[in-house]
Parts: C-alpha cells; sequence; structure tokens
C-alpha cells in the first residue's frame, strides 16, 4: 500500500439536513392543510411526479394560514444555510418563490429533476412510512457517467448516486441545480412531502 497519498476532494455538493423544531404539532396542521387541498382539485399538477399527487403552489400570503406559519418557522434554517455558504445577502433579499405538496401513493415516485432560476430548493418531510422512498441525489457532473471501467467497489469516487432515508421533521436544503428524485413508495400509506424554492432579490 501506498503510504504517502492524499486524495483531495473538492467542490462538494452540499445537502443540509435539519430536524424541524417540534414538527409533530405542526404536521398534524400541515397534513391536515394539504389533504384538503387534495379534496378541491384531486388531479393536481403533472411535474415529476408519478402517479403521485403534485399541488398547486401553496398562497402564502394569509397571515393566519398554517403554511405562512410554516414559512415564517423556516426563516432561522433558511438563514444558516446562507451563513454556511458564506453568501452576503441582506435577509429582506431572501424570498420564497414557490411552495407546494406531494403525495405519494403506493408505487409512486418522482423522476430526475432540478429546481430552474432559484437558488435553493428544500423538502421538508410531513409524513414518511417505512419504505416509503428515498430522497436520491445524481452526481451534476455528467461526465463521470460518460466513460469508465467496470466497478470493483462503490465508493465517493465512482458513484453517481447517493440516497438518503428521511424521517418526518427532516428539512433538507440543496442548491437547485442538483438533479434528484424520489424512490417507488413501497409501503401501504402516503409520503407527503413540502418542497420550495428561495431566490435572491438583488433589486431590494
Amino acid at each position: 500500500m501506498i503510504q504517502n497519498r492524499q486524495i483531495l476532494k473538492f467542490f462538494p455538493q452540499p445537502v443540509f439536513k435539519y430536524q424541524y423544531k417540534n414538527f409533530q404539532k405542526i404536521n398534524k396542521d400541515l397534513t391536515k392543510y394539504i389533504y384538503d387541498l387534495r379534496d378541491a382539485d384531486k388531479d393536481g399538477l403533472e411535474r415529476s411526479n408519478v402517479h403521485g399527487w403534485h399541488s398547486k403552489n401553496f398562497n402564502l400570503k394569509n397571515s393566519d394560514s398554517i403554511q405562512n406559519k410554516f414559512l415564517i418557522s423556516l426563516k432561522e434554517y433558511i438563514f444558516d444555510v446562507f451563513e454556511n455558504y458564506g453568501w452576503n445577502i441582506n435577509p429582506k433579499q431572501i424570498v420564497c418563490t414557490e411552495m407546494w405538496a406531494i403525495i405519494n401513493s403506493k408505487n409512486s415516485f418522482n423522476v430526475t429533476h432540478t429546481h430552474p432560476n432559484s437558488y435553493l430548493s428544500a423538502a421538508y418531510y410531513v409524513k414518511t412510512p417505512e419504505n416509503c422512498g428515498k430522497f436520491l441525489i445524481e452526481n451534476p457532473n455528467t461526465v463521470s457517467s460518460h466513460s469508465f471501467p467496470k466497478i470493483a467497489k462503490k465508493n465517493d469516487l465512482n458513484s453517481n448516486t447517493r440516497g438518503l432515508d428521511i424521517k418526518e421533521g427532516d428539512l433538507l436544503f440543496f442548491p437547485s441545480y442538483l438533479p434528484h428524485r424520489v424512490g417507488k413508495n413501497e409501503s401501504d400509506e402516503d409520503r407527503i412531502v413540502i418542497s420550495f424554492n428561495i431566490n435572491v432579490n438583488h433589486f431590494v
């Protein structure tokens, strides 16, 4: 074995993972809100979802609504992400451009996609039964999947997809350009996630 060796890993792709404080109470209210949306609009939208239900964007303007209260409560997490990135941004410039929910019933999943025209994207997990589908991240460096020899052992240097087990109350932030998808829900219960995009208003 060669002794004087270094493996230097530059330009990592970050996924920030938090556990939302007191998630049990807010998840109960969010679950009701999301199922009410589905009952009022059973067709929903077709985006990255396959068989699952995708809501229209939440109405975030009503200050007394559960969705607005949830958005306000996210500020400390969003600011922490910006601070860790080292971005010099006035907090007043940070805006949530859109927020929506996805319900994946049994055998539903989401295909690989990104979130264009945003700096950050996020996923908050409202309901996550066992085997409901991992959050899967794909290597944005497409050349890594272009040409390579047979792989003897999977590691960080040759993997093009990484999976993340999620649980209720988990809150993920990641760069919007990062390709991601959701594995198939193999449980008999719904998987519920709230997703949203964060941008910067440079004119404020």
